[in-house]
């Protein structure tokens, strides 16, 4: 059986001035070892794009994290300038996210995706988290190898009775790396908070008119996904989604 193909969204970068629609290899990695499904990059080209003609093509959608941050002109945002920004992977995630969530299309987004997520549907990104008084600081660490990056930072509430207390095993908590420095501020509607950190970030919803299977997480499940029992759960339930899609 032909494994189901996952649109990935690529950033567009600069490497030695050149520009180049890229993936990060730890989602690629999850999403063919954990969730057994065929990840195809999507290049960045926006409104170049027919939304219904990319759905036709897939059966389900990551969203990845990024070092960009979405524009602040998306959400009306409170002015502070927070670059780096990315406007051509804006212009292509922001209407394939609405576009995928009205066909039913399975969506995992994650950290920068979560955000996107919450700005296509109409929420509002706070800039600074770690400027506001009271709250933590989501940013990684300043120094350490990737194991100290991507390590376990805090403890997320899991929503009793929701789709992330399952996946957890029933668990009301879970440890959860940090590697951001925005994150929600007003949810959009279409959103229900499925966990939140001890300051009140909420980090994990799900879309709650969704028929299948769409979820975000503003934490790196997919770091070393194979080794996390949540991280299997999270992208086994999403394959299996994908693979179910158009039944």
């Amino acid at each position: 059986m032909s494994r189901p193909i996952v649109l990935v969204p690529a950033d567009l970068k600069l490497i030695d001035g050149y520009p180049f629609h890229a993936a990060g290899d730890k989602y690629l990695t999850a999403l063919v070892d954990v969730a057994q499904v065929q990840p195809l990059v999507l290049p960045a080209f926006g409104d170049r794009y027919e939304p219904a003609e990319l759905i036709a093509l897939c059966s389900g959608i990551l969203l990845t994290g990024s070092i960009s941050n979405v524009e602040p002109s998306r959400y009306g945002g409170s002015g502070l300038d927070c670059p780096p920004y990315d406007p051509a992977r804006d212009d292509t995630t922001l209407p394939l996210i609405t576009a995928a969530l009205d066909a039913g299309l399975p969506l995992l987004a994650i950290c920068r995706g979560y955000q996107e997520l919450n700005v296509a549907l109409g929420g509002t990104l706070t800039e600074r988290i770690h400027d506001l008084p009271g709250r933590l600081d989501h940013r990684a660490p300043k120094e350490g190898d990737v194991d100290v990056l991507y390590g376990p930072a805090h403890e997320v509430r899991l929503t009793p009775g929701g789709v992330f207390e399952k996946l957890a095993g029933g668990a009301s908590t879970l440890a959860v790396n940090s590697l951001h420095w925005q994150g929600i501020d007003v949810k959009a509607p279409r959103l229900v908070a499925e966990a939140v950190a001890p300051d009140g970030t909420i980090e994990a919803v799900r879309v709650a008119d969704a028929p299948g299977f769409a979820l975000g997480v503003q934490w790196h499940p997919e770091f070393r996904a194979a080794e996390n029992p949540f991280s299997i759960a999270l992208f086994g339930a999403f394959g299996d989604a994908a693979r179910s899609w158009g039944d």
